[in-house]
């Protein structure tokens, strides 16, 4: 079964051609980085319009590089929240559109969701139960993955995602954006001892990185105002830790308390190096097997969309045309 899989939750337009939910047969990706680097993060008017230029280019060279005839697709799915509201109603508009003239069935996929089928692309023989950290710029979600298309979600973010305090320390450090591989390269030249900086404890499973953010943001507004030297390096490396240490040791946690013996993670934060080896290094402490996504789908692709679409498929679950963009939409537990 062959699903076409788009992706226009935020700054990349992106399509692919997935087989039977695990053999990606193209994946193609065009980011609007370069554009948005130069104001420091997402501009979403321009990030639309980019997507609606290159929408039908991106779906043509997905059919090409898979050297599939259109005729051939079964099924297209698409992101319909969470994301900005402009880029999410391009890609889910022209899947409905593609949908409706092939007379083919149209799956709308929750991005976060997209996220965790990731791993099955990668681990093409991977199958639940599964602890499952999702960890990118707009979520931290912490799940318990039953079977495919039913999961417990049982911690999240009480306030800012890992990826957005990445973002916002890195571009109050003058790294760049975006910020989770900025802070990541610079990290490796820092030391991560340097500097203690705090958690909120929410207790459970759940997270919260705000006040870690303003705590960095203070702590370096305090060493400049009293002109005490220091490295950038260092204060990163600090940084980095205090957000890795919490997501590793509540994913540890999660899994021994639950006898899962599994854990995977995905998101565009699963791409960070720390994250990782440590979690690799923890899990092999206490025989858990780990798994973690090729970097490409890491980061917003199609491929996962469309993977999560066929298991969706299969089940016999498809959506109506009347499906709207829902830009805020969370991660809520799903039971059969």
């Amino acid at each position: 079964m062959l699903v076409l899989g788009i992706e226009t939750s935020c700054d990349e337009t992106a399509a692919a051609i997935v087989k039977d939910g695990r053999e990606v047969l193209s994946n193609i990706v065009y980011s609007q980085i370069e554009i948005h680097n130069q104001f420091g993060g997402v501009v979403p008017e321009i990030a639309s319009r980019k997507h609606v230029e290159k929408i039908s280019y991106v779906v043509d060279m997905a059919l090409k590089e898979a050297d599939i005839d259109i005729d051939k697709i079964d099924a297209v799915a698409a992101t319909y929240g969470p994301g900005l509201v402009g880029s999410l109603l391009v890609g889910l508009s022209f899947a409905k559109a593609l949908s409706y003239a092939r007379k083919i069935p149209f799956i709308a996929i929750n991005h976060i969701e997209g996220h965790i089928y990731a791993n099955f692309i990668t681990y093409p023989k991977l199958k639940p139960p599964l602890i499952v950290l999702v960890v990118s710029g707009g979520h931290t979600n912490l799940i318990i993955l039953e079977d495919f298309d039913r999961y417990e979600v049982v911690g999240k973010t009480r306030d800012d995602a890992a990826g957005e305090a990445f973002d916002k320390i890195a571009r109050y450090l003058g790294l760049g954006y975006p910020g989770g591989p900025a802070i990541d390269k610079v990290a490796r030249h820092g030391d991560e001892e340097k500097y203690k900086y705090p958690l909120a404890d929410v207790g459970g499973y759940n997270f919260s990185f705000s006040g870690l953010k303003s705590a960095v943001i203070n702590h370096v507004h305090t060493l400049n105002q009293r002109r005490e030297n220091f490295k950038v390096e260092d204060v990163a490396a600090s940084f980095q830790k205090a957000v890795v240490d919490t997501l590793v040791e509540k994913t540890i946690k999660l899994s021994l308390e639950s006898n899962i013996k599994r854990v995977a993670i995905a998101g565009g934060v699963a791409a960070n190096s720390k994250l990782r080896e440590e979690l690799s290094k923890r899990c092999s402490e206490h025989q858990i097997e780990f798994y973690v996504p090729d970097f490409k789908y890491c980061t917003d692709n199609a491929a996962m969309i469309a993977s999560a679409g066929y298991f969706k498929l299969i089940k016999g679950q498809t959506s109506s045309y009347t499906t709207n963009a829902v830009p805020y939409i969370s991660l809520v537990s799903k039971k059969e």
